[in-house]
């Protein structure tokens, strides 16, 4: 046997301990386990660098399938088990391969299938603005927002108006609502209906008051609660037409109080430049204001002068089927993809998959699920008598999630 002397031993310690000092432990920043609630986001974000990333799931059969070449992954899990995810970075001198559990659970506490929390109400003028929901003296904007949310959480069912192109509420639930690849996630009410006696005998039969509403939805990815994300629509049936104006913006004037009134002789119309509006496209026009509708038409609540609104606009779907007389029109639903566009007895028509979803430049991404969505009208058009066409919706529901009032015992 060789000894070793002391002092030789404590120099190789100090050596060793050098050599450990100088490799220090770095995290990947992603765990190999990880337990969360079913339908509730796990942010991965790597904190090596590489030239590219590769996150695979493996399926029920073993075989690992690519769901995202981007650095950061969010997984959500609509339903519990075991899911097997790995990452590769990968770098031709430091590539990193990392395989994550993850055990997806039962929430602690049943979801809602319903609304929880309306976020923003911010209709743009209408003849239904202020009062539904009812403006009263004195209220604000966080009083509008919680008087907009009474109406629409949970199961109430109590119409609310979005107002002209552009006005817009936001919302969500109290999770996150997955995307189901091959199936719709959620649906919204509204109040459309097919006209029962159309003047034309050959007109469509989907027709009537059918006032167009555009979807937006929002992921949280910086996980704040607040919907100050990116927001990507949902591509409707007129999406990608030649007539359908994308990044359309409108400004609505306020009309000063003693404005003097243009009102029709020949109509309810009381004032035909009651609220003025001006378009990016250099288009100018008024929101009318009738006999029917005697109160303020631009919020009342809203400080600012001018309202200006930015999105999708959809080609005009009214037609006055009174041979140009003005006292019957039609307004027709696009097919599919929009809100307050369908009967609510159609189902598959008021509901919407988050696999729509595009960004600004109409390109196709992919979404785990939905934290916010988002209505505003769709369309900018004055029917005559009838007024300008404004999305009007109620509640909301997550098509994942059980309706579990069906469930409770009778009082």
């Amino acid at each position: 046997m060789k000894l070793i002397s002391h002092a030789a031993l404590g120099l190789a310690l100090s050596v060793l301990s050098a050599c450990r000092q100088e490799i220090p432990m770095v995290s990947l920043g992603v765990d190999s386990q990880y337990r969360i609630e079913r339908m509730k986001k796990l942010i991965l974000h790597p904190e090596f660098t590489g030239e590219a990333y590769r996150w695979t799931m493996e399926d029920r059969n073993g075989a690992y399938s690519v769901v995202s070449a981007e650095r950061d992954y969010i997984f959500v899990g609509q339903k519990p088990g075991q899911y097997k995810l790995r990452l590769d970075i990968i770098d031709p001198q430091n590539p990193i391969t990392q395989d994550v559990e993850i055990q997806v659970e039962e929430e602690a506490v049943a979801y809602s299938r319903y609304i929880t929390n309306v976020y923003e109400y911010r209709p743009a003028p209408g003849q239904f603005v202020n009062i539904m929901p009812l403006y009263e003296t004195g209220d604000t904007e966080e009083t509008m927002r919680k008087k907009t949310q009474d109406c629409i959480a949970g199961t109430n069912d109590i119409m609310i108006s979005l107002g002209g192109f552009g006005g817009y509420v936001t919302f969500g639930f109290d999770h996150t609502i997955v995307n189901v690849p091959g199936q719709k996630d959620f649906k919204i009410l509204g109040n459309a209906f097919y006209a029962d006696a159309n003047p034309n005998p050959s007109a469509p039969t989907s027709g009537g008051s059918c006032e167009p509403g555009i979807v937006m939805v929002s992921l949280d990815r910086n996980n704040n609660g607040r919907p100050d994300d990116e927001w990507y629509e949902l591509a409707g049936s007129e999406y990608y037409k030649p007539e359908t104006l994308h990044s359309f913006q409108i400004t609505y004037t306020r009309p000063p109080a003693d404005k003097t009134q243009t009102p029709d002789p020949d109509s309810p119309i009381t004032d035909t430049t009651y609220i003025r509006w001006e378009a990016n496209d250099g288009e100018t026009g008024y929101i009318a204001k009738n006999t029917y509708h005697n109160q303020a038409y631009y919020p009342a609540w809203i400080a600012e002068d001018e309202l200006s609104f930015t999105g999708t606009r959809l080609a005009d779907n009214a037609v006055d089927e009174s041979g140009g007389k003005g006292s019957y029109f039609v307004l027709y639903a696009y097919d599919w993809g929009y809100v307050d566009n369908h009967p609510n007895s159609e189902e598959d028509k008021i509901s919407f998959d988050i696999g729509w979803a595009v960004d600004r430049e109409g390109h196709p991404v992919y979404l785990p699920g939905a934290d916010f969505i988002r209505v505003y009208t769709g369309v900018n058009q004055q029917c005559g008598w009838l007024g300008e066409t404004s999305t009007e919706m109620s509640r909301a529901e997550d098509l994942h999630v059980t309706d579990q009032t069906h469930y409770l015992p009778n009082p």
